[in-house]
């Protein structure tokens, strides 16, 4: 299940990342964080990472460098106008996906196909 939960992860980490900063901004670390709290625990850092590039260089996210106490600055990451319009996107596809998805039969007894 790993594997497939990791394939399925890839089409939709870019708009979780998203929902995170749209909590509240955050710098990496944090980002990660969130989302190990929140169940992602197989997440690399690196995967992440690349990701926050990726949508800083589609303009989604706003930066600002901030001080660390430790190290070099911080770059926190605030979601956009942009972004939100992004989300919005991936929420209402998600939705869409779900629903084809869950009206497909499922083994598991759970065949919400049948009872409409």
């Amino acid at each position: 299940m790993a594997s497939q939960m990791t394939e399925m992860l890839k089409g939709t980490l870019e708009g979780i990342v998203l929902a995170i900063l749209a909590e509240r901004p955050a710098y990496g670390y944090e980002i990660t964080t969130g989302l190990r709290d929140r169940g992602f625990t197989d997440l690399a850092e690196g995967t992440i990472y690349a990701l926050l590039v990726r949508i800083e260089q589609k303009k989604l996210v706003s930066v600002e460098k901030v001080p660390s106490e430790k190290g070099p600055p911080r770059k926190v990451f605030t979601l956009n106008n942009t972004g939100e319009q992004q989300l919005s996107d991936f929420w209402a596809t998600w939705n869409v996906l779900v629903s084809r998805i869950n009206a497909l039969p499922h083994p598991d007894g759970n065949d919400e196909s049948r009872e409409s």
